[in-house]
């Protein structure tokens, strides 16, 4: 089980939370009201909190002190997430430009092989395509 999926883990009741953060219970609701945290829940509609909604909240907590409102707080999260998002685009249109560089390879070849056969003669890619056909 790798770090991430261990830190996502939804293991502490709210008790236990307002002792690690030293927030309220009321605090906790609110910041949940406005969509800053996302606990799980048991079947009994209780909150369960992972390492990272307990990080999450401690960092909500410091920027409160700083004189951050909640509006404040919502673009700074926005804002650290952003360069994943971004981060994930690339990714996708990496994939994507190697899949049509693959294909323009394939072209190639294909188009190098047909006019070596037209010329009569074998291409340099015929004699290194031979050592993966036996």
């Amino acid at each position: 089980m790798n770090d991430q999926i261990r830190r996502n883990m939804p293991l502490f009741p709210i008790s236990i939370v307002k002792q690690l953060t030293q927030l309220s219970a009321r605090q906790i609701r609110y910041y949940e009201e406005h969509q800053l945290i996302h606990p799980a829940r048991t079947k009994g509609n209780h909150r369960l909190f992972s390492f990272n909604d307990v990080d999450r909240l401690l960092e909500i907590k410091s920027m409160i002190e700083q004189g951050i409102n909640i509006a404040g707080i919502k673009q700074v999260f926005a804002m650290k997430e952003q360069p994943q998002t971004l981060i994930k685009q690339v990714q996708g249109e990496q994939r994507e430009q190697h899949e049509v560089s693959k294909k323009e390879l394939l072209k190639h070849v294909k188009q190098d092989l047909i006019y070596s056969e037209k010329q009569g003669r074998s291409s340099l890619i015929q004699g290194e395509l031979s050592r993966f056909f036996h």
